[in-house]
């Protein structure tokens, strides 16, 4: 680290363009290899994109922030040079009890983003996080550490969400999952969307006015992605549910492309030339998540799979089904071909489906997740007498859900969920090896949990739905509104409660429990919470 911060110094002229006259104080800080940092008076605030904490261990969490006192602006309003940055962790909201504090230096390379692996603390507890720079201090942000290794632990609380298109609605869902408190929320992808600013979209019911706009055209570099990110964060609910607790980020397609899998994208584009779009993504992914240094992107690549453990009660298997996916069967588009059974399909790639399966086998919680992003059930979408699978989902990888789901009913694996995210829709079904002819114990429960925004105000169910869930038995529950869903698990239960909106096209949609399910623990059989 002291080598590149070696390469830079304040420059002064610099300084006093960005944050104006009488910017530059005659403070500074020492720094490895004697360099100072002088510290800055920003005319606009520079924490416009909030703080996030995320992936807890039980010793501490990652906390983040990004300085960009003017996020659409050419450098966003910062020096190209560093900014050291200060940060407080305390055991009260008030800060009466600062248990860590340290100082971090806000790199350009990384676009002034911030992350903090923060350890030491007590397991199991409430902690309080904010940010200094200068003289502005950041909002405060509530992040949670996870139970000791291998306590018993009663009950944990978690939200699942994602998918949130800008334009497509307001972010209403995220202030009242905030307001739920959750020990941890579990995000599944499609954070940001890719294409260029619309006024009006596409609807079933015609052409619709988009209830605010992206900033700008499709996005393919980094400076690109990071504004896109940043329009996104500048959002009050958005950043509620940051600051109410800490998150476990995944990534799904639209953070990169729609429908893009390890180097190939919709449009047929030379992979070599793929390949940098991937490359500015990772990278602006890693700037604006609070991910730790282990995720750290390398050229395209960014490690996104890991694990995490609440005590004995439930291990967490956080998957990327993007990275090293072969290509969609059927030309990705919904059908029934023969590519369906391709025995070298890939969904996860050998090396992670391999940490995968030895994770399971030597877990010893009560309760095994898959937190990934695309459906798992074998879902047929002709409610006649054909087949239409969706190739974009584990449907269309049939050779690799069969071993992953052979491997958690020969192996045992205690009580295993999937959740999921990518249909926009609520779903909550068993899991079959074959859908169409269930056998009598399922191997596994997913709980598939609709957008933020993404598809509009939606609708309790649609008539093809209706049809569909009616020619599918493994398909328990269906319903096309927009919302998150709260899982409520303890030794003996997994509940889950299907939260939805009547609206989110205007600011005061009504939030109702549209659905409670639940598991028992060695019954994988959904039942009436």
């Amino acid at each position: 680290m002291s080598v590149l911060l070696d390469r830079y110094a304040f420059n002064r002229r610099r300084l006093l363009k960005t944050f104006g006259a009488a910017a530059v104080t005659a403070m500074s800080i020492p720094l490895a290899g004697n360099q100072a940092f002088a510290q800055a008076v920003f005319v606009q605030y520079p924490f416009q994109l909030g703080v996030a904490s995320g992936d807890p261990w039980p010793d501490g969490f990652v906390i983040w922030t990004r300085l960009a006192p003017e996020p659409f602006e050419i450098g966003y309003g910062m020096p190209t040079a560093p900014v050291e940055v200060s940060w407080e962790v305390a055991a009260d909201r008030g800060f009466k009890t600062v248990v860590a504090k340290g100082t971090a230096v806000a790199m350009p390379e990384l676009g002034h983003a911030v992350h903090v692996e923060v350890a030491g603390l007590e397991p199991g507890r409430d902690h309080w996080y904010r940010f200094t720079a200068g003289k502005e201090r950041s909002l405060v942000g509530r992040a949670r550490t996870a139970p000791a290794a291998g306590a018993a632990v009663d009950r944990v609380r978690f939200a699942v969400a994602g998918c949130q298109h800008y334009e497509a609605g307001y972010y209403t869902a995220y202030r009242k999952l905030a307001q739920d408190n959750p020990d941890f929320v579990f995000c599944y992808g499609d954070y940001i969307y890719e294409g260029r600013g619309a006024r009006v979209s596409n609807s079933a019911e015609g052409p619709r006015e988009n209830v605010r706009q992206h900033f700008g055209g499709e996005i393919y570099s980094l400076d690109d992605y990071r504004r896109r990110y940043a329009q996104y964060k500048m959002d009050a609910d958005l950043q509620a549910a940051h600051a109410a607790a800490p998150w476990f980020v995944v990534w799904d397609d639209h953070e990169t492309d729609n429908n893009w899998v390890s180097d190939l994208d919709q449009d047929g584009t030379d992979p070599k030339v793929f390949n940098l779009r991937r490359q500015a993504a990772a990278q602006a992914y890693y700037e604006h998540m609070p991910l730790r240094m282990s995720a750290f992107p390398v050229g395209t690549s960014i490690q996104i799979y890991r694990r995490a453990a609440y005590g004995r009660l439930l291990e967490l298997n956080l998957l990327d089904t993007r990275q090293f996916r072969t290509d969609q069967p059927c030309g990705d588009r919904f059908a029934a071909c023969n590519e369906l059974d391709r025995a070298d399909a890939e969904m996860m790639g050998l090396r992670q489906e391999k940490w995968l399966t030895e994770g399971l086998t030597a877990s010893k919680a009560t309760w095994n997740v898959l937190a990934q992003q695309v459906m798992m059930m074998d879902l047929d979408r002709d409610p006649g007498p054909g087949v239409l699978a969706n190739p974009d989902s584990w449907a269309g990888y049939r050779t690799p859900r069969e071993r992953l789901l052979k491997t958690l009913r020969d192996r045992k694996i205690a009580n295993p969920v999937v959740l999921t995210g990518d249909e926009h829709q609520n779903f909550a079904g068993e899991l079959q090896l074959d859908g169409a002819h269930p056998a009598a114990r399922p191997i596994a429960t997913e709980f598939v949990v609709t957008s933020i925004s993404s598809g509009g105000d939606g609708v309790d169910q649609t008539a093809e739905f209706v049809k569909i869930q009616a020619s599918n038995p493994q398909l328990k529950f269906n319903n096309s509104q927009r919302g998150y869903a709260i899982c409520d698990v303890t030794p003996e239960r997994w509940v889950t409660e299907f939260k939805v909106l009547d609206a989110i096209t205007r600011r005061d949609g009504a939030l109702t429990t549209r659905k409670t399910l639940a598991i028992e623990a060695g019954d994988p059989r959904l039942v009436e919470a």
